[in-house]
Formats: structure tokens, C-alpha cells, sequence
């Protein structure tokens, strides 16, 4: 599996996702403010992991020589800063708070004591965000069961978490039992995560796939090559509202029209129970001009505006299935797995 993060002593170092899979570039976070550009423009992505990178950061923001009075509001400062860098992804605001709500945290007695309570239990998320994925790996690919052909949407794989991933985790995990599994892989427009960074993984792991359009998606869906799609999450609501990348909505409606189970594999941290439905899930909307041109090409007329959300709402009537890290769960989701995230959580 390909990394997108790793610790060298107190660097933390990202792969920028913005130059794959052309280049494979790796970038050093000096500063939580790089940490807070790096997630703004994508550079790292994936809720799992921008969780992970966030927490990692807020050790940076820490100077050992200074006062712990101004070391704690100097860790204040770069927590509400990197909350705010993208506000759909309820895992950013959840690892941060796990920092920041941390016993050893709040006991520290100086400066470096505080930073090096920060950064430990940064390593723990990113251990137990590893474990997560391979309990998620194992739980999808037993619900894909037989399915040999297979429909994803953006990227989450190793990319996108600090271990092998949610729903592409599971579609490897399952390739890896055997049975000639075919990938279908939608471009995710306009930053084509899907045609990028999960051909990428798919590649590397030796897995055929096809890449669609979203605009074919429902074709295909019709053509009888699909078997079950299988999505990740950013954020999922107390009636199992769904949200994630921009385009899975209309990807949900197409399944069910064809009659195609559509899952869900998130780990528990993305529940929020501050949210009773999609309606209450902040919906981030990004530059109009990323999709007003490519690269550096101008695609539309001088003066065209865009709307460019960067994610959707499923409704949980669409999801057949959803997959976390304690098993699969049919809706209607049960009433207690937002006090089993909790326990998760803490």
C-alpha cells in the first residue's frame, strides 16, 4: 500500500496527493499553518487522515522553550485553526478534539512535557486509525461477498487514512480472496480523486478497473457489469444521512433505481451524534474556479460563475449497508451506535 503519511521524529511528512500520480512527492509540515494550507488545497485528504495530519500538526504549533501559559494558547490557537480548514469532514474536528481533550494533555506541567503529550497521543489515532481500517477491510469485503464487479466513487484507500483505507480497503480485501474482481472507478470531477489517486492504488495492488465518467455512471448501471457500489464517508447523520464526495447522491439514486446495493464503509469516529440528520451537516463549497478550468486552461466564458460543493447528501433510505470497524450495520442504523462511537472516541 502506498502511505500518504509518515513521522520523522518530530517532522511530520505528507505525500502530496495534488502531484499524483505523476509524482510522488513527499512534504515536510514545519507549522501548523502548513498543516492547515496542506488540507485546504487538498495536498492531504481523506477524513481518516486529515484527522490524523491535524493532530500530528498541533504538536508543531508547541515550542519547548516557551511559557506553558503561552504554549497551551499557542495549541488553542492552532486547534480552532485547524478545525475550520474543512468543515464537513467530522473526523478533522473529532481527532483534534481527542488532542485537545487528552488527561496527559491537560496535566503537562511545561512546555515540552505539553508537546510531547500532544504528539503521543497523535501516534495513538494514527495506530488506531490502522487498526480500523483493517477491521473495515475484513467486515466490507465479507458484505461484497460474491460481487465481482464493483463500483467505487473518489478515493479511500491508503491515501485517504493512516492505514489501508474504508471502502477501497474493502474492494482490496476482497480482490485478495480471489474470485477475478473488476473495479469501476468514477472520475470524482472536478479534482478527479477517483481517476487520480484510486487507479493509482488500484494499479499498484494489480486490481483490473475501468474508469467512468459520473455522467456514464447510470449507463453502466444498466448494462449489468455492476454488482455493488461501495462508498467511503465524511460525515453520517443519527438517522443515517449520509455525506460524502460530491456526486455520491446521484450515484445512490441510479443503484437503486437498477436494483444495486450501495454501502457505506466509514469507521465509527465518522458518526456524529450532533447531527440528526443530513440537514445539519455543513456542506463545504470550494473556489467556482476549479471547475472553471483545468489546470491552467480556461474551460468556461469570461464572467461564468459555478457552484462547486464539495459534497452531497445521501439519504439513508439509498444506503443498503454500512461497514465500521465493529461490523455491518443495516439500517435503520442501531440506537446505539453513536454511544459505541463515543466509547470508540475515547
Amino acid at each position: 500500500m502506498t502511505r500518504a503519511f509518515r513521522l520523522e521524529g518530530d517532522t511530520v511528512l505528507i505525500l502530496d496527493q495534488t502531484r499524483l500520480p505523476s509524482e510522488e512527492t513527499w512534504v515536510a509540515l514545519e507549522t501548523w499553518q502548513d498543516a492547515d494550507e496542506a488540507i485546504r488545497m487538498l495536498r492531504v485528504r481523506g477524513a481518516p487522515l486529515i484527522g490524523v495530519v491535524a493532530a500530528s500538526a498541533l504538536a508543531l504549533a508547541v515550542k519547548p522553550d516557551a511559557t506553558l501559559d503561552a504554549a497551551r494558547e499557542a495549541l488553542r490557537e492552532a486547534a480552532r485553526g485547524l478545525v475550520a480548514a474543512r468543515p464537513t469532514a467530522v473526523n478533522l474536528a473529532w481527532a483534534v478534539g481527542e488532542v485537545m481533550g487528552s488527561p496527559a494533555v491537560a496535566a503537562a506541567t511545561t512546555a515540552t512535557a505539553l508537546r510531547r503529550a500532544v504528539a503521543a497521543r497523535a501516534d495513538e489515532l494514527a495506530r488506531k486509525d490502522e487498526a480500523t481500517g483493517e477491521a473495515i477491510a475484513r467486515y466490507g469485503a465479507d458484505l461484497l461477498g460474491p460481487a465481482t464487479g464493483i463500483l467505487t466513487h473518489c478515493n479511500t484507500g491508503s491515501l485517504a487514512t493512516a492505514g489501508p483505507g474504508t471502502a477501497l480497503a474493502a474492494i482490496v480485501s476482497r480482490h485478495r480472496r480471489g474470485g477475478g474482481v473488476h473495479v469501476y472507478v468514477s472520475e470524482t470531477r472536478p479534482l478527479f480523486q477517483g481517476s487520480r489517486l484510486t487507479a493509482f492504488e488500484l494499479a499498484s495492488e494489480g486490481i483490473p478497473y475501468t474508469i467512468v465518467s459520473e455522467g456514464a455512471r447510470a449507463a453502466l448501471l444498466a448494462t449489468g457489469r455492476v454488482d455493488a457500489a461501495i462508498v467511503g464517508a465524511d460525515r453520517i447523520a443519527v438517522n443515517g444521512d449520509v455525506a460524502n464526495k460530491i456526486g455520491t447522491y446521484d450515484l445512490a439514486v441510479a443503484a437503486r433505481h437498477h436494483g444495486i446495493p450501495l454501502y457505506v464503509a466509514a469507521p465509527l469516529s465518522t458518526f456524529d451524534a450532533g447531527a440528526r440528520t443530513g440537514r445539519d451537516i455543513p456542506i463545504e463549497e470550494r473556489d467556482p474556479e476549479e471547475i472553471l478550468r483545468s489546470g491552467p486552461v480556461r474551460l468556461a466564458p469570461p464572467g461564468a460563475d459555478a457552484w462547486n460543493p464539495a459534497f452531497d447528501v445521501t439519504p439513508s433510505e439509498l444506503v443498503a449497508a454500512y461497514v465500521t470497524e465493529r461490523g455491518i450495520h443495516r439500517p435503520p442504523l442501531p440506537e446505539d451506535i453513536f454511544r459505541r462511537g463515543k466509547d470508540h472516541r475515547g
